[in-house]
């Protein structure tokens, strides 16, 4: 086990870059951005995400942010913006969900926009924030999980090498009220090549 008696003291970034790519966690000026591209994409998050209702003004984005930001404070949950380096635009979101410090185990989730789908930017993140985890968080595993239906979603992990362990039946309600199943995809130390 790891000494995380001090975790707000763990050193974080403050950006990570990629080819096309920043990644970095929001400020309250992202807010109308944040909203924007939530609002632009409703319809395509809704099946898979249980708050694609939230943002449905500046306000509650800038709210939404503030308590993001004070989770990213305290080390709780690590929730980041992807955003194009060329254009500055806010492309979505990921991030780390904290599992457990001590044994070093995050779960990455993701979204984007339904206008930037399809051009590696998700991927990019993904393996941006995959690296972190494992050179500067120290983690021993890191895992990603999505719906068994979303295969855009999954292919991601596939596509980086991640390890399908499992899949859990209806494990979970989907935003309309039904049952879903979730893939469960890992890495663990010494599985990223570095």
């Amino acid at each position: 086990m790891r000494d995380v008696t001090y975790r707000t003291l763990f050193p974080l970034f403050e950006e990570l870059r990629g080819e096309r790519v920043l990644v970095r966690p929001f400020l309250e000026s992202d807010a109308a951005a944040l909203q924007e591209a939530v609002a632009e994409s409703r319809q395509h998050l809704r099946p898979w995400m249980p708050w694609a209702d939230m943002h449905q003004s500046v306000e509650e984005s800038r709210d939404w942010i503030i308590h993001e930001s004070a989770a990213w404070l305290t080390r709780q949950s690590l929730t980041v913006g992807m955003w194009d380096i060329t254009t500055g635009r806010l492309l979505g979101g990921s991030g780390f969900h904290v599992r457990d410090w001590e044994i070093g185990f995050f779960e990455i989730g993701y979204w984007i926009r339904v206008s930037a789908e399809g051009h590696g930017y998700v991927t990019e993140t993904v393996r941006l924030l995959t690296d972190y985890a494992f050179e500067h968080l120290k983690a021993n595993r890191v895992e990603i999980r999505c719906d068994e239906r979303n295969a855009r979603s999954a292919a991601i992990p596939r596509r980086l090498g991640y390890v399908q362990e499992g899949l859990l039946r209806n494990d979970t309600t989907t935003p309309d009220g039904g049952l879903r199943n979730t893939l469960i995809f890992s890495l663990i130390a010494g599985e990223w090549p570095k």
